[in-house]
């Protein structure tokens, strides 16, 4: 009997699907996330098997996979529940640029694609390479509060933050974004916002619509250089909020757009 790669995968996550797709190796997926919207085709075409924090186990071992690959400690009790009923699972906690990177080569090794992902590493590369450059040209870096969660407030994880850095932002709350989980992010006084006087509001609140005529109304929000000159933006969870390509691709493009736009007009208020 010859060894060979997993055939029957089931992804747990968006970022997953959304890689073995660009691999070109679709086919092995018997089961995805029902907040996979990347690629379309994927929602289209695969059963639907697990939220984020719960799965239908019974139903996903009914796919007969050879491997299920989820996402960081908040799929733990998932993941315990199929390596109980038998299943090879593997989890990942890639929540920096370069662990999401490295994610994407384990991934196509483990599938034998290391060649086609080492191609998608390096074109990523080159995108953040290229960003930082376009960076280095603008008069001025704008201080960003990227905004995960509204109640409570939440600030960027990880990637994001590095993400704003790459696009030619500086994130108000770099120091929060190397904090693994939502609960050490959340910004407890609105004051701390008012404090730091982002430039740039940037509003993502993982699946649900941002609402800036809501953050205009907070108490104080007005003397706030975002605020005072209206530049409230919103980047869509799907393009920023998944640690894989898209993030890398729409999420930094996104980034780039309002970061360099803003930096081109400064604002004429006072700080």
């Amino acid at each position: 009997m010859l060894a060979s790669y997993p055939e029957r995968i089931v992804c747990l996550t968006e970022e997953s699907t959304e890689t073995l797709y660009l691999l070109g190796e679709q086919d092995r997926i018997v089961g995805i996330s029902g907040f996979t919207v990347r690629p379309p085709e994927a929602r289209r075409d695969k059963p639907k098997v697990s939220a984020f924090t719960s799965a239908k186990t019974d139903r996903i071992m009914d796919l007969n996979p050879d491997l299920i690959i989820g996402f960081s400690d908040l799929q733990a009790d998932i993941a315990a529940e199929l390596i109980r009923l038998g299943a090879n699972v593997l989890i990942m906690n890639h929540r920096s640029v370069q662990e999401i990177l490295n994610m994407i080569l384990t991934l196509s090794s483990m599938v034998g694609a290391h060649k086609k992902g080492q191609l998608l590493v390096d074109d990523y590369v080159q995108r953040l390479d290229a960003a930082s450059v376009s960076a280095k040209q603008l008069s001025y870096r704008p201080r960003v509060y990227f905004e995960e969660w509204d109640v409570p407030m939440i600030s960027a994880i990880r990637w994001v933050s590095e993400l704003i850095g790459f696009a030619g932002g500086i994130d108000c709350f770099k120091e929060l974004g190397v904090m693994p989980h939502g609960k050490d992010r959340i910004i407890a006084q609105s004051q701390t916002v008012i404090d730091a006087n982002p430039d740039i509001i940037i509003g993502s609140w993982c699946g649900k619509k941002f609402r800036p005529e809501k953050v205009k109304e907070r108490p104080g929000w007005d003397a706030i250089t975002a605020v005072a000159t209206d530049r409230l933006f919103e980047i869509k969870s799907p393009y920023i909020l998944q640690p894989g390509p898209a993030a890398l691709t729409e999420g930094l493009d996104q980034l780039q757009h309002i970061i360099h736009s803003v930096a081109q007009q400064p604002a004429k208020v006072k700080k």
